[in-house]
């Protein structure tokens, strides 16, 4: 966990942690940080991790820019694609709520979430989502991270299927303890999504969590 102020913020993967502090960093006393002060020579190191994401007219949230490592968790160039299309079926909606608060209330967001693969395997990711201004002071973009919360060998070689949210959380104007926005049990949203593997993956995580919440 990282300390901020008077209480802790839960993140725990060092990559989340450090573009936190240095969106938090160029942000000073604003609310978030120009999309013009983001320099990626100051974050090398963190570059394959990172994905900027844009608000289009229509509404849609695309990934304007996705980090190598990114790209190959899901094993394609995902810029121009929808940030929802990562997520499990039936969490679309909420997703792009989350992105779109992220923005409108110039907060940034922390998710902890679950990745299934093409074949079966699962791992946990930390993601997080800071709001970039343009120069008219609008919150149209946002700055974020994709990290494992642990090594895995299979990552970057089997491609990721989709994502699945275990929780979310905007982090308060002051950062001290993060606060709850939203935590649906899996149960309620992954849904049929893809054929073959993926397609049998979801159905049998959604029929067991169903079972344990009955």
């Amino acid at each position: 966990m990282i300390r901020n102020g008077t209480g802790w913020c839960e993140m725990r993967v060092q990559t989340t942690i450090e573009i936190f502090d240095y969106w938090n960093r160029i942000r000073g006393a604003a609310d978030a940080p120009l999309k013009s002060q983001v320099e990626p020579s100051a974050v090398p190191h963190l570059l394959q991790s990172l994905f900027i994401l844009e608000a289009r007219d229509d509404g849609d949230i695309v990934f304007r820019l996705a980090g190598t490592r990114i790209c190959d968790f899901f094993g394609r160039d995902l810029r121009g694609e929808r940030f929802s299309s990562l997520w499990a079926h039936g969490q679309h909606a909420d997703i792009e709520r989350t992105a779109m608060g992220v923005m409108d209330h110039a907060m940034p967001a922390l998710f902890n979430t679950t990745g299934y693969s093409t074949v079966g395997h699962q791992a946990s990711f930390e993601i997080i989502m800071m709001p970039l201004r343009s120069s008219d002071g609008a919150c149209d973009r946002l700055l974020g991270a994709i990290a494992p919360t642990a090594a895995a060998s299979w990552l970057e070689i089997v491609p990721l299927e989709f994502l699945a949210l275990d929780r979310s959380r905007l982090l308060p104007e002051k950062f001290s303890k993060a606060a709850p926005v939203e935590s649906r049990p899996i149960n309620e949203i992954v849904a049929a999504k893809g054929i073959g593997f993926g397609q049998a993956m979801r159905r049998m995580v959604s029929q067991l969590l169903s079972a344990d919440a009955r």
